[in-house]
């Protein structure tokens, strides 16, 4: 009688039990681990807010509700693995994974569940390099919850925040929600390369050389330092291709617009240096020798040396004068070398400034196309394609 009169007492105390702990033992003594049931054999899930990477979702459960009059309570809280969780899946992805972020969840009086969902998944998404280093483009990711013909889950969606947009050498500018299908939405996904890194190691050297070498027609014309100087930068530029064409992004379907970036420059070095050799050439001798033969100063020059040969042989053969003539002679001579030298030194300079308004008209040609492409190559891969 005094056991039975104890269980008696214990049994009427523990129904008495209205804490919060007593309401949380008799929610998870029911063992609700399957899915709500109703009469259309649907559960909707809502996805009220999506942190890109974290879900936060709720759903009803009518059998995990309480009377408020007895439990004085609005919400109490559940281990997760004892109630049942929706499962949520991204159809696309070749590998992904589904925690929960706390072991517990928050469930209200009226059987509403609160919980947060974490999935990591990895998409194979096509993107398009053809504007690398400043690369960019869209990865649907399609999310949906576990269902089968009539019966399963639901998903309703609210808003996409973006919350660590950082993921390597990559960056999320933006996350939209579209919904393609009735069973599964769609998050697009906007991604960009950070353009940094390529841009201070491949794009930026290109643009120096670039400029080096149109300061470079400050060197002077005569001497040949010029020359040396611009067949160093296509060498160095040369070498510079060959050791990043490997490292380069895209094949032959989706080519970056870098790799022809870097033929025009070569292709603009090459003439420089090449237009560098022929004013040299022109400042030297006034003519290109392998195109066009000399017509005008080899005759000139055979005839003064003749006239010359003549005066001596003359001034040879001639009987003994008187001293006079004699200094005469000597003076006419060194006249006719002066007035030489003269004429050679001017057509000398003639040569010379001929060349050097070609080269300066170039410079300015060669300038203005540089700086010109260097804009543009700058702003056109940033275009929307």
């Amino acid at each position: 009688m005094f056991l039975l009169s104890v269980i008696t007492v214990e049994h009427v105390h523990s129904s008495n039990c209205t804490s919060r702990r007593c309401l949380s033992n008799v929610l998870i003594d029911k063992n609700l681990l399957s899915q709500p049931q109703n009469d259309n054999c649907t559960h909707e899930v809502r996805v009220p807010k999506l942190k890109y990477q974290t879900l936060e979702v709720e759903w009803e459960d009518p059998e995990l509700a309480w009377d408020t009059s007895v439990y004085k309570f609005d919400e109490v809280i559940l281990p997760v693995d004892k109630i049942w969780t929706p499962e949520l899946l991204v159809t696309n992805a070749m590998a992904s994974t589904l925690k929960h972020g706390s072991a517990n969840v928050l469930v209200y009086s009226n059987g509403t569940v609160k919980d947060n969902l974490i999935i990591n998944a990895e998409v194979n998404c096509e993107v398009n390099l053809f504007n690398y280093p400043f690369a960019y483009d869209v990865c649907p990711v399609a999310v949906q919850a576990w269902g089968t013909d009539k019966c399963g889950t639901t998903l309703k969606f609210g808003e996409v925040r973006l919350t660590d947009n950082s993921q390597g050498d990559w960056q999320t500018v933006d996350a939209i929600l579209q919904k393609k299908r009735d069973d599964r939405n769609y998050i697009q996904v906007k991604l960009q390369l950070k353009s940094t890194n390529p841009f201070l190691t491949l794009m930026l050297p290109s643009y120096l050389i670039l400029f080096v070498d149109i300061v470079s027609f400050a060197l002077p014309l005569r001497g040949g330092g010029r020359n040396a100087f611009k067949v160093t930068l296509v060498l160095s530029f040369t070498l510079f291709i060959n050791i990043l064409n490997s490292q380069l992004p895209g094949d032959s379907e989706c080519s970056p617009i870098i790799r022809p970036h870097f033929c025009i420059c070569l292709i603009f070095l090459v003439v420089s240096m090449l237009v560098s050799m022929l004013t040299t050439r022109l400042s030297l001798e006034g003519q290109l020798v392998f195109c066009c033969w000399s017509k005008g100063s080899a005759p000139k020059i055979t005839e003064n040396k003749e006239q010359n040969e003549d005066e001596e042989t003359k001034a040879d053969i001639s009987t003994i004068q008187p001293n006079g003539s004699e200094n005469s002679r000597i003076l006419r001579k060194v006249a006719k070398y002066l007035e030489t030298h003269e004429t050679n030194e001017a057509e000398k300079e003639r040569k010379h400034k001929f060349a050097d308004m070609l080269d300066k008209t170039f410079f300015w040609i060669y300038f203005i196309s540089g700086l010109g492409y260097l804009v543009i190559m700058t702003h056109v891969p940033k275009m929307p394609y």
